[in-house]
């Protein structure tokens, strides 16, 4: 995690109080002492202001700030106090006639948020924004309404600056070079580095996400747009206490998810476990015009110049997934907490696929093609952390070791009658395909971090991170002869085995002086992206076959220096500018690199490249931050320079499939494999990709019963490069906005909207239409505030559609594509032994005493 020393700067108010002498009185001074936290966030807040006032003499005043783990000391002489303890927009605790007569720790103060300024820095309202601090934004995601019963990924849509696109994929400010991490660590849970079991995930099991824009030393240099940080829940409540969440909706879908805590003196018991089924329909609209006729061999050499494919996409998924852990407390000082992440899905989908072929306008074939594909994912995770305080100051050194593996078994039947046949020929034979694919990935991490602070603000930190990532891919395809009989197509099947180590060294200083705050860092990371692919085909057959030259073993070392710089200026109490500056790398993953194509159909497959070259970037941030009475604004300025960004193009392509007329010994002029026309979808490496950028986000709370917040991101970046002799230079303007409301009806319902609309954009060959969403919620508190039930419709409008224009010298493509249909979702939450309602009894009462942690 990145350094806490700044922890909640954007949201700080730092107060000098001037101390008076005090008469002297022997046995003195004696120290004051304790912790200030966050009470739902459980996060240190950095600058809450502690007075201690004489109780005899209002006038005699002296006190101190938190550091960034929320500590303070304090010396006084003898004597009897009010301590107060106060953070902007939280509700003060206050500790009257405490007798000083020998030191005094307050033990861990919990500060909720003031009902009276809801408007302000944090919206206890349970809308997703939460606050704004140095280097990242901090979004209590679990209280959105309209994610219960939702996944990790639907969370994700509604944080400012981020997008989640149809299929999964996840974008930073428009750019999607961005890093995922779970409690600040690679995971399993990402999956095999892309972001599709964020799909499976209740959204439940989040605390808080962090949008970090401008990542420290600390964090891995991966990522070129920045880092999305999921913190999972873990409860430090004393006793027993959780919930349950029972979700059900239409289309179908149904799930269980349980957040238990078991919580004493020396340990700490969690876990959130669940289970989720849903159906997922979707569907998607090809319609190619070629300038010239094609003739596919499959077809039986009929000449065409139009293709439309019409599909339906059926998914049933299935997944269980648990996160068991234990924190022991070996001392005051130290700790150390093992978990488990067990994870299970089973998902079995069928796409159909209507294909009309045509010539100058006139249908000549009509298929419909059957895939049947079955998915069995299992992953596992072991982790270890060690704290050791040195003391309460903040000196600490931390130790993790974590152990992945995961697994993944696919297999697809695939099979395209004809439905009419316009054309002279008969007995048109279209084959029978299957593949299977099996994927094994082995991670190892190890970290240390060492923290020293220095005084009150100042602090400096070191430490090591090695990530050893292993990925073996067994991918096979087999297509049907003349004796219908699936054989294995040599030319596409292949074992591609990927590594990629990295190991790292950093170092970091910060400090804080006056108004003006620095963090200066300075990461050194050797990256080794190593490969083997094991086919029948030579390098020579390959580049034959796949038009550009491939290396079947390679060994890359990258050796880079990644300096990051973070300022704040406080104008006024509520007032600041933010400057961050870092350079980043994003690293190619192995299915962009396998160079052997996947087929989502038998006209569009998607190819890797193996020649591909990590992308370097340099990023710079600017931030203001501004608060009134009732409104909050944060806007920021961007620019990024990226080098060999990486880019995807198409490219209408020959592929060798099996001959559909070959029988094995009866023509031995009769070649077993053929070429097939295809369209290509292949990542390159770019020259340059430059991008500029600015966003805007507030809260507003006019009222009690209605709070508003929304955000707009526009960007435009250009970019410089060619592949294969073709120039795809391009420049692009475009830009997303969200807006949410959240009303207070009668009898205590609560009403939240949320709109999303993403502007059209040019793509590298050709454009892409707007996207707008609207997610809808109700809930209500029921069983004394012990419950909430709520309904939710995620894309009410049923306008979640990707629709596309493609041109390139070859052909010109209209498409349009729904991940999935509108969901209208039924939560039950149930909460036992929680604090929440506690808490609102202990508020109305005026009860001003804290509560202890142990």
């Amino acid at each position: 995690m990145t350094t806490k020393i700044f922890n909640t700067l954007s949201l700080a108010l730092f107060l000098l109080l001037t101390s008076n002498s005090y008469s002297q009185s022997s046995g003195g001074p004696y120290e004051v002492s304790g912790k200030v936290m966050d009470n739902e966030l459980k996060v240190p807040l950095e600058y809450a202001t502690i007075s201690v006032v004489d109780a005899s003499n209002p006038q005699n005043v002296t006190g101190g700030v938190t550091n960034a783990k929320g500590v303070f000391n304090i010396e006084v002489e003898p004597g009897t106090y009010n301590i107060i303890v106060e953070f902007i927009s939280y509700e003060s605790k206050r500790f009257t006639n405490r007798k000083v007569n020998s030191d005094l720790n307050l033990g861990t103060v919990e500060l909720g948020i003031s009902s009276d300024n809801l408007d302000e820095v944090v919206v206890r309202a349970e809308t997703t924004q939460v606050s704004v601090q140095l280097d990242k934004k901090i979004y209590n995601i679990g209280k959105d309404l309209t994610t219960a019963g939702g996944t990790v990924s639907d969370a994700l849509n509604n944080v400012p600056s981020v997008s989640v696109d149809l299929q999964g994929g996840i974008s930073l400010r428009g750019n999607e070079n961005v890093r995922i991490l779970i409690n600040g660590k690679p995971s399993a849970m990402a999956g095999f580095g892309d972001t599709n079991v964020l799909s499976s995930l209740p959204a439940e099991a989040i605390e808080r996400v962090e949008v970090i824009t401008s990542p420290s030393a600390r964090y891995d240099a991966e990522g070129t747009a920045g880092i999305i940080n999921i913190i999972l829940r873990q409860k430090e409540t004393l006793g027993f206490n959780g919930s349950f969440n029972l979700t059900t909706g239409y289309p179908v879908n149904a799930g269980l998810t349980a957040n238990l805590n078991y919580r004493t003196e020396d340990y700490n018991l969690f876990t959130t476990t669940g289970y989720r089924y849903s159906e997922s329909p979707g569907y998607a609209y090809f319609d190619t015009k070629y300038f010239e006729n094609q003739e596919d061999t499959f077809l039986d050499n009929i000449p065409y110049n139009r293709n439309v494919e019409d599909r339906d996409m059926d998914r049933i998924n299935r997944g269980f997934n648990t996160n068991v852990g234990m924190e022991y407390f070996i001392n005051d000082m130290s700790s150390i907490t093992g978990a488990i992440f067990y994870r299970f899905g089973n998902d079995d989908d069928l796409t159909t696929n209507i294909s009309e072929y045509y010539l100058n306008n006139s249908t000549q074939l009509g298929t419909t093609r059957y895939e049947r594909e079955t998915e069995d994912e299992e992953s596992y995770q072991f982790s270890l952390n060690y704290i050791n305080k040195f003391d309460n100051e903040g000196h600490e050194l931390t130790a993790d070791f974590q152990f992945e593996n995961d697994q993944e078994m696919g297999a697809s039947f695939i099979r395209e009658p004809v439905i009419f046949n316009n054309t002279s020929r008969d007995n048109i034979f279209i084959p029978r395909e299957q593949t299977t694919t099996e994927e094994t990935q082995n991670e190892y991490l190890i970290q240390a971090d060492y923290v020293k602070p220095f005084g009150e603000d100042s602090q400096f930190e070191a430490g090591y991170r090695g990530n050893f990532e292993n990925e073996v891919t067994d991918y096979k395809l087999y297509q049907e002869n003349g004796n219908q009989e699936l054989v294995l197509n040599v030319n596409q099947t292949n074992i591609f085995d990927y590594s990629e180590n990295v190991q790292a060294l950093y170092t970091q200083y910060g400090s804080k002086l006056g108004q003006f705050s620095f963090l200066l860092g300075l990461r050194l990371e050797n990256t080794q992206l190593k490969g083997t692919i094991d086919s029948e085909l030579t390098e020579e057959e390959l580049q034959e076959i796949y038009s550009f030259e491939i290396d079947t073993e390679f060994d890359n070392n990258y050796l880079g220096l990644f300096p990051t710089v973070n300022l704040i200026y406080e104008i006024g109490e509520e007032e600041n500018i933010t400057l961050g500056y870092n350079r980043r790398i994003n690293r190619p993953r192995g299915w962009y690199i396998n160079p052997f194509p996947s087929r989502s159909s038998r006209n569009n497959v998607f190819q890797g490249n193996p020649n591909l070259q990590p992308a370097y970037s340099n990023a710079f941030d600017l931030g203001y931050l501004k608060r009134w009475e009732k409104i909050t604004l944060t806007s920021s300025v961007y620019y990024q320079r990226e080098t060999d960004a990486f880019s995807r193009i198409q490219e209408n392509v020959n592929i060798t499939v099996t001959n559909p007329d070959y029988v094995e010994g009866e023509d031995p002029a009769s070649e077993q494999y053929v070429q097939q026309r295809v369209i290509r979808s292949i990542p390159f490496n770019l020259a340059t990709n430059d991008r500029m950028g600015a966003e805007l986000g507030f809260l507003y709370n006019p009222a009690d019963w209605l709070r508003l917040n929304g955000s707009f991101n526009y960007f435009r970046f250009k970019l410089d490069g060619e592949f294969n002799g073709t120039d795809y230079s391009q420049e692009n303007t475009s830009y997303f906005g969200r807006f949410s409301s959240k009303v207070t009806l009668p009898w205590n319902v609560e009403w939240q909207t949320n709109a999303f609309y993403r502007g059209p954009s040019d793509e590298v060959q050709g454009t892409q239409e707007g996207i707008l969403s609207i997610d809808l919620a109700l809930s209500k508190e029921i069983l004394d505030e012990r419950a909430t039930l709520s309904i939710n419709a995620r894309d009410l409008l049923n306008s979640r559609k990707r629709e596309s224009y493609t041109l390139t010298d070859n052909y010109e493509q209209n498409s349009e594509f729904q991940w999935r249909q509108r969901q209208i979702t039924l939560s039950l939450i149930y909460r036992f032994n929680q604090q929440k309602r506690e808490q609102r009894r202990a508020e109305e009462d005026g009860d001003d005493e804290p509560g202890f942690e142990g």
